[in-house]
């Protein structure tokens, strides 16, 4: 949800029991944020300012118990608060899936004509609510290193994602920190460290989410042509094989910390997000692959007492169709990266590109990667590096073409760490030194949603009780996928034509026999589907074929891109 959206969810919905994540990259919005929620609450703001020691972390760890004395405080409110129409405490339950237990729990209260028992039931339900946990999200790809004001690199524990961590293990939260987006192994190391995450166990990955690599929002990580469906059935198939062999691990990591093995292992949880958008589709995750729980991100944009969204992006959201939602070169981490045409992060941008000042003055630095010309990381977005990689262009005298081409591949980068935090400012009227404009990044998913709802509406909409669909024919979330990566795979072979290689035509051949594998196992799973109406699940079985087709067609117009076709492909 990059980093605006969510940052303050838990103060609007933790109190109903509903899980959120903040992200931990942009420290100077999170003391942004800080300063505002202390001034509204009513609680003393001390600045924790860049010439601070640790000021990353101590920001980090700052905000997150402001933010949990909040949610604190509203709970207690919201358990004291009357059985009545309209009250928070109705409203919790009122949001909870029909086959919930406590659900149950309170319409039979609701029910109740004698008033001691009533009373008593009442007491029950109070004693057995609690709020959503506030969890936290580390990027680990994220992770610039930090140097003092001389130009001496730091310790590594003074990195981003590093002093992160730290940040989160010193605050006084009791939840889950989600670590995305790649192996950081410094990160991950370093998380031994606080005693905070022991909890008298050892370091134990209590939560295993698949995320579809292409059907999601923000950076789109894309597989080798690895389908969600086959991903999960595999973690479905070996689940007691991967719990059993990380258990032995990890007793032989603790008997190397002179710490006491377990007889048993503790709880791991499988869930999965990325496109989810019908109560059904998320049924059918949840029974069939005994997923622990579903994620749902993208269509709360369209939630703004759960999300931060401008309103002018909010409208852009809501009247956005497929061809607006689309893979975009925009990050500077040089991953597609799921984009919104004519946001206003766009529209400034190309603004810059026609003034003759291409590039962003970098105000906070997070995506630094590049030593091209400098002895220290700058951003590809940043202005002095589109300057100094536009003269190196100039100097090449190329031809029109292909001078625009490579033009157009350097400017295209925006300043998404400043700009992903923009909405929070702009919603709460917070005065920043340099203004940002607007970056959001929803997934696909979003074309199938118009409607700007309140929570109570998305919470039904998500349990079945009502349709916030919009009139746009929506595929199977796995069908949509599958078509995704077909693109995908087009686009990248385009790309190669110029310089197609061995190693590349393996990639390529690789790519294409996992998806057909796909195609072979959706075949099967599809008919499975017995919740859905026959003509649903007749339907989904024909995107499909036009989806094998399509990738058919496209293996033949670029047949030097692959291997010779196996029996196999030939079957297939």
């Amino acid at each position: 949800m990059g980093t605006a959206f969510s940052i303050d969810t838990p103060v609007k919905v933790a109190r109903y029991g509903i899980h959120s994540v903040i992200s931990l990259v942009d420290d100077t919005l999170i003391e942004q944020m800080r300063q505002f929620y202390c001034e509204k609450e009513g609680e003393h703001y001390t600045p924790i300012t860049k010439y601070d020691e640790d000021y990353r972390a101590r920001r980090i760890t700052a905000y997150l118990d402001l933010v949990n004395r909040i949610v604190q405080r509203q709970f207690t409110e919201l358990k004291a608060s009357a059985f009545e129409p309209g009250t928070e405490i109705t409203k919790y339950f009122e949001m909870l899936p029909e086959d919930s237990v406590l659900k149950a729990a309170w319409q039979h209260m609701l029910a109740c004509t004698d008033p001691k028992l009533k009373a008593d039931l009442q007491k029950s339900l109070r004693d057995s609510i609690a709020p959503g946990d506030i969890n936290v999200n580390i990027m680990t790809k994220l992770d610039r290193n930090s140097y003092t004001a001389t130009g001496e690199l730091m310790p590594a524990e003074y990195s981003d994602a590093l002093s992160a961590l730290r940040g989160y293990a010193q605050s006084t939260l009791q939840s889950a920190i989600v670590f995305s987006a790649g192996i950081n192994r410094r990160l991950y190391t370093y998380a031994e460290q606080f005693k905070e995450f022991f909890a008298k166990k050892g370091l134990w990955i209590s939560e295993y989410r698949v995320e579809s690599g292409l059907n999601c929002g923000g950076h789109a990580f894309a597989t080798d042509g690895y389908l969600m469906g086959p991903i999960l059935e595999e973690f479905r198939v070996k689940r007691l094989e991967l719990v059993s062999e990380l258990h032995k691990i990890y007793n032989e990591a603790l008997k190397l910390k002179q710490r006491i093995p377990f007889a048993k292992p503790h709880e791991v949880k499988i869930t999965a997000q990325g496109g989810i958008g019908t109560y059904r589709e998320d049924r059918f995750l949840r029974e069939h692959y005994g997923l622990n729980g579903t994620g749902w991100a993208t269509p709360f944009l369209l939630v703004p007492e759960v999300t931060n969204v401008d309103p002018i992006t909010l409208e852009k959201l809501a009247k956005a169709g497929e061809k607006d939602l689309y893979l975009s070169d925009v990050s500077p981490l040089g991953v597609p990266f799921n984009s919104l045409k004519d946001s206003l992060s766009d529209i400034e941008k190309d603004l810059k590109v026609m003034r003759g000042r291409p590039g962003s003055a970098c105000p906070k630095s997070h995506l630094v990667s590049n030593t091209e010309f400098t002895p220290q990381p700058i951003c590809t977005a940043s202005r002095q590096y589109q300057k100094l990689k536009i003269d190196q262009l100039n100097a090449l005298e190329l031809d029109e073409i292909e001078y625009k081409r490579r033009f157009d591949a350097i400017v295209v980068k925006a300043c998404i760490c400043h700009d992903l935090g923009q909405p929070a400012l702009t919603i709460n009227s917070i005065q920043t030194r340099i203004p940002g404009f607007t970056a959001v990044c929803p997934g696909p998913n979003l074309a199938y949603f118009s409607k700007i709802a309140t929570l109570k509406e998305m919470a039904d909409h998500i349990y079945g009780r009502i349709n916030l669909l919009n009139d746009t024919p929506r595929p199977n979330m796995f069908i949509k996928e599958l078509g995704m990566y077909v693109d995908y795979l087009k686009k990248d072979i385009t790309k190669s034509l110029g310089i197609m290689n061995e190693q590349k035509v393996k990639y390529f051949t690789e790519f294409k026999d996992n998806l057909l594998d796909g195609i072979a196992y959706y075949r099967k799973l599809f008919p499975q589907m017995t919740d859905e109406s026959v003509e649903y699940r007749t339907k989904t079985l024909n995107d499909l074929e036009a989806c094998h087709q399509r990738l058919l067609a496209m293996v033949e117009e670029f047949a030097p891109a692959f291997a010779e076709p196996t029996t196999a492909f030939l079957v297939a």
